[in-house]
C-alpha cells in the first residue's frame, strides 16, 4: 500500500506525526511513574523510534546509561537519527541483546507488551534485566470498549474491511498483566488505569493513520493487494469525517485515551 505522505517511510511518519501529540505525554506520565534518576542506567523494550528512550536520557543525564531494544531495524534507524547517547540495539523481547550481568535501575516498555507473541518469556526477560530493588513500569492500551471515539473509528473500519481484532487494545484487563508479572518473580506490583486527552492539530491526518492499523489488522488484510489496502483506508478516512469534524474545536482534534500502566520491583 502506498503511504499517502510522499516518500516518507513508516517510521518517519511514526516519528513525525504519532510521537510528540500521542507517545511523548504517555512516556512523561510512565516514566514519572519510575522516577529515573542522574546516573541511572534504563532500558527501553519495545523502544520502536524511542521517544521513552530519549526522555529517560535528559533525565539520567550525561553520566546515566539508556539502551533501547526494538525489532524493527527501519524503526531503530530513525531512532539513531533523532536520539544521541543512546544505545540502540535490535532484538526481540522474548529474548533480549543484553551482555553478560548487564542489569538495570529502570526497565520499560511502552505499549509494546500486548504485541509480544510469548508474554511470559518476556516478563522473565524483564524479571533477569531488573537489577535487586530496581524498577518496572509496563504500560498497555485500555479495551476500545470503553474509549468511544476510538470504539467508533474501528465500527467504520469494520463496514469496510470486516472483523478487525485490534491488538492495540487486546491487554486492557490490569489484572492479567499484573498476574504475569508476579508469576515472573516481579514484586509490589500494582496498576494503575491513567486517561489522557489527545489532541493532534489535524484529525485527518490521524484518522487516515489508524484507518491504516486498523486495515492491517483486520481479518481480511493478507488477501487484499496493495491498491485494495489503499482504497480501502481512503474510504475509512472518508466516512470518519464526521467523528473529526464534531471532536475539532480551535486546537484540534481531540479524543480521550486510557492505558493500564503496571509498575513493580526486582
Amino acid at each position: 500500500m502506498s503511504l499517502p505522505f510522499g516518500q516518507l517511510s513508516f517510521p518517519e511518519i511514526y516519528e513525525r506525526e504519532l510521537v510528540g501529540p500521542l507517545f511523548r505525554p504517555w512516556a512523561e506520565l510512565m516514566l514519572n511513574e519510575v522516577r529515573p534518576a542522574a546516573g541511572d542506567r534504563v532500558l527501553d523494550i519495545a523502544c520502536g523510534t524511542g521517544i521513552v528512550a530519549r526522555l529517560a536520557k535528559a533525565r539520567v543525564g550525561d553520566n546515566g546509561t539508556v539502551v533501547g531494544v526494538d525489532l524493527s531495524p527501519p524503526m531503530l534507524a530513525v531512532a539513531r537519527g533523532v536520539g544521541t547517547g543512546i544505545d540502540w540495539r535490535e532484538g526481540d523481547a522474548g529474548a533480549l541483546p543484553l551482555r553478560e550481568r548487564e542489569r538495570f535501575d529502570v526497565v520499560v516498555c511502552q505499549q509494546g507488551f500486548q504485541f509480544f507473541p510469548d508474554k511470559p518469556a518476556a516478563v522473565r526477560q524483564m524479571r533477569g534485566a531488573v537489577k535487586a530493588g530496581g524498577r518496572l513500569a509496563v504500560s498497555v492500551w485500555r479495551s476500545d470498549d470503553e474509549l468511544p471515539v476510538i470504539r467508533e473509528l474501528r465500527r467504520i473500519a469494520e463496514r469496510h474491511v470486516g472483523p478487525i481484532a485490534d491488538r492495540r487494545h487486546s491487554y486492557g484487563d490490569a489484572s492479567s498483566l499484573e498476574a504475569l508479572l508476579l508469576d515472573g518473580g516481579f514484586r509490589d506490583v500494582r496498576s494503575k488505569a491513567l486517561s489522557l486527552t489527545m489532541r493532534f492539530a489535524d484529525g485527518l491526518v490521524w484518522v487516515q493513520l489508524n484507518a491504516m492499523a486498523l486495515v492491517g489488522m483486520s481479518a481480511g488484510a493478507k488477501e487484499m493487494s496493495e491498491a485494495q489496502r489503499g482504497d480501502a483506508v481512503a474510504a475509512i478516512a472518508r466516512d470518519s469525517a464526521d467523528i473529526v469534524r464534531q471532536g475539532t474545536d480551535a486546537g484540534g482534534f481531540s479524543f480521550e485515551l486510557r492505558a493500564n500502566v503496571a509498575t513493580a520491583r526486582g
